[in-house]
């Protein structure tokens, strides 16, 4: 039996440890390995070669994708069902292993839809993935944010500044929250929740007025802003789009430094992580993780459990429906959000 796997999307840490993971349980089920390249483009190019113990050996431990990535959609190429299915029956692909975010098991659960067996692994740095408690790669990008915000705060204090990280988080604020609640930021906007920038400054002057002489500000790059109180909620991008024909997002972070200097006279700065989040060697916990959804799935492709995907509930791996997890975008919750703010002060 013939199984094939693609990594889709933005790079992740983990997706290597996901692939060494299907391999490995792969020779148990008796079922010949095959990588295709750059994602769903892959099936549409015939682009793809043999996965083996020998060509997965080593790569635990490192960042990226040896299959390469796209956020190629099939529905959006002219014939790209056709074209997938009739790859699928010249290559007497039994089955297809997808690692994804949104975008890519959006794709899978429509073609599951339509006839194909494909089992989903939830990959996205964003943790925005309905139907699993945690995704792989937010652990990594976390534990970087946080990193970051810990040696933002020593020049902050020496220069009595204020100063903003963006961090990613195109439609939901965990990143943020998470990275902002372990690095003790005083302040983290979100894309859940629009924010008057007068209302920040004003939290801002409270806190110097109290005797605190320096503030760091958390902000999730899809965070809409209003700086004046009647305004919609804004969203800020470069002007460009990106593959996926997607505003691309940047400069939230610059705009919310720029008003908080403006309208407090308190020297701001800005740092943009940007692609360093989701760059480089997995954390542990992603790693096992990543390693836990691997063999999971191959077993789902072993029991016929075709439609679904691997998922985190609690400490179990389970499988959930693609639809359920694909359904809608899974948001920082009011009263977890709460928590953050807490420590506003």
């Amino acid at each position: 039996m013939k199984v094939a796997v693609l990594t889709g999307g933005g790079d992740c840490p983990g997706l290597n440890a996901v692939i060494r993971a299907v391999v490995r349980r792969a020779s148990l089920h008796g079922f010949e390995m095959m990588g295709l390249r750059d994602g769903w483009k892959g099936l549409l190019e015939d682009n793809h070669f043999r996965l083996t113990r020998e060509t997965t050996s080593g790569i635990l431990h490192r960042g990226g994708t040896i299959l390469g990535t796209s956020r190629t959609n099939p529905f959006k190429v002219e014939n790209g069902l056709e074209r997938v299915k009739r790859a699928v029956e010249r290559n007497n692909i039994h089955a297809i292993i997808a690692i994804g975010g949104e975008g890519t098991l959006s794709a899978a659960t429509r073609l599951s839809q339509e006839g194909l067996r494909i089992v989903g692994v939830p990959k996205t740095i964003d943790n925005d993935l309905n139907g699993t408690d945690f995704t792989f790669g937010f652990d990594t990008a976390v534990t970087i944010a946080t990193e970051a915000i810990d040696r933002l705060h020593s020049t902050a204090e020496s220069h009595k500044r204020v100063i903003v990280c963006e961090v990613m988080g195109r439609h939901v604020g965990w990143i943020a929250t998470y990275a902002g609640i372990a690095g003790g930021a005083d302040v983290i906007l979100v894309p859940e929740m629009p924010v008057e920038l007068p209302r920040v400054a004003e939290h801002i002057q409270s806190r110097h007025a109290s005797g605190r002489s320096f503030s760091i500000v958390v902000v999730a790059e899809g965070t809409r802003i209003r700086i004046a109180e009647e305004e919609e909620g804004q969203l800020v991008t470069s002007g460009a789009l990106d593959e996926a024909g997607r505003p691309r997002l940047g400069g939230v972070g610059a705009i919310v430094a720029q008003e908080i200097e403006r309208r407090t006279g308190y020297e701001t700065r800005v740092s943009v992580l940007g692609h360093i989040q989701r760059g480089g060697a997995p954390t542990a916990h992603d790693r096992v993780l990543a390693t836990r959804y691997g063999v999971h799935a191959c077993d789902m492709v072993a029991r016929g459990e075709f439609g679904k995907m691997a998922a985190l509930k609690g400490n179990e791996i389970v499988s959930v429906d693609l639809s359920e997890a694909t359904r809608e975008l899974k948001k920082v919750p009011p009263e977890f959000f709460e928590v953050a703010q807490v420590f506003f002060g």
